[in-house]
């Protein structure tokens, strides 16, 4: 990025921050005829969209098939403002009554001209975070509905006017049509891919397992987003193996809401497991310039991995040579997400990397910052070029937006 961009990213005299800043994670409530109006007629009834389904009002794919049973908008906010948190509540929501920000373009736009936001990077949440939710058809309708999402996508970052960057689901479960949709989506001008963590977890359409990440298999897809520059993001319940809202790590004598806290928590670290195997793996001494995102996970816990990782090497592997040691890699090739931490907080960006943390928001989501107020007193004690890096320049350069 030229140093006169740079520059222009300190100066906004009359915006909320003097800094034009990138927020790395936020959600679209997809509009319930986002897949309809954009498929062909022969597969119109097929693809996901909102139906009555055994008397409750469902997103449905196939027809028949719930991915969103009460078709939840996923959005804590609320239409007049405001934001509910109280998990009974917001799980009673619809899409009628939350902020039309989630789902529409131009009201986006105002939040974040509201908050003083330049650009956001957007995740979905109807085929999940990973697009784990579309493997459940067959490949033709699976692969269409990937298409079509990316397209409507596209489209809205182009209404935008390069403020929204959505990031390109892939069909994963196919290899070649993964990296032919990847380079469709570079040349409609997307910024990344949102890659399924644990594909190792499903199986392709022959019913074999899908090789994990660290497998010469994905060698392919790769080669492409280490040639393009292309940055590969894994969101915190990317894939059915590590998302779990209320089941697995809250006791069973807890009440749902402290249950769900806990499991909301704990995905956090989950994506610390994706982290140190792709590192363990030795991918990145073959491709030496990919770039990994750790979206929505927080940074508490990355010097802690960084450290254990060295050490377990050491310890118990000492005959496995890396060109790098493992906290080296990430300094290289990954960055994580910071939005709720406060304490510390620069002590901690310090330690993660000044280099490697991204700001975000997870609007509109109930854990998401809301109102987002007070970013640069947060980081009061770095200095302007470190408050620009991790608030702006790091996500501009990491995604190619001209700021």
């Amino acid at each position: 990025m030229p140093t006169e961009a740079l520059g222009e990213t300190l100066d906004r005299p009359q915006a909320k921050s003097s800094i034009k800043i990138i927020d790395a994670d936020t959600h679209l409530t997809e509009p319930h005829d986002m897949w309809i109006k954009r498929a062909p007629a022969s597969i119109r009834d097929r693809v996901p969209q909102v139906k009555m389904l055994n008397g409750v009002r469902c997103w449905v794919i196939d027809g028949d098939k719930s991915i969103g049973t009460g078709a939840h908008p996923n959005s804590a906010v609320l239409k007049e403002g405001g934001k509910v948190r109280d998990l009974d509540q917001f799980l009673a929501l619809q899409f009628e009554q939350v902020h039309a920000g989630s789902s529409n373009v131009k009201e986006r736009l105002k939040v974040m001209d509201e908050a003083g936001i330049y650009a956001q990077i957007v995740y979905p949440n109807i085929l999940g975070f990973g697009g784990q939710m579309a493997a459940k058809v067959d490949p033709a309708l699976r692969l269409a509905t990937v298409q079509i999402y990316n397209d409507a996508m596209a489209e809205i970052q182009e209404e935008s006017g390069q403020r929204l960057f959505p990031m390109a689901l892939l069909p994963w479960w196919d290899m070649k049509e993964a990296v032919k949709e990847t380079e469709r989506c570079i040349a409609m001008g997307m910024k990344g891919i949102n890659i399924n963590s644990d594909p190792h977890t499903s199986r392709d359409e022959n019913g074999d397992l899908i090789p994990d990440l660290g497998h010469e298999h994905w060698y392919p897809l790769w080669e492409v987003c280490n040639d393009k520059k292309l940055p590969i993001n894994f969101h915190i319940g990317a894939s059915e193996t590590s998302i779990d809202w209320m089941g697995q790590q809250g006791w069973p004598s807890l009440p749902r809401d402290l249950r769900s806290g806990i499991s909301g928590a704990m995905l956090f670290f989950n994506n610390g497991k994706t982290v140190a195997n792709l590192i363990y793996s030795g991918v990145l001494d073959r491709y030496k310039d990919l770039k990994f995102v750790s979206v929505e996970s927080g940074i508490g816990w990355v010097p802690f991995l960084m450290e254990a990782l060295d050490y377990q090497l050491d310890e118990i592997a000492e005959t496995k040579i890396f060109q790098k040691r493992p906290s080296e890699y990430f300094k290289s090739n990954f960055y994580a997400c910071f939005w709720f931490e406060k304490k510390d907080v620069s002590d901690m960006l310090h330690k993660v990397g000044i280099d490697n943390c991204l700001f975000e928001t997870d609007f509109p989501h109930p854990t998401s910052l809301y109102p987002i107020d007070n970013l640069e007193e947060r980081l009061a004690s770095l200095t302007q070029e470190d408050r620009a890096k991790v608030l702006s320049t790091n996500a501009a350069r990491l995604y190619n937006i001209a700021i």
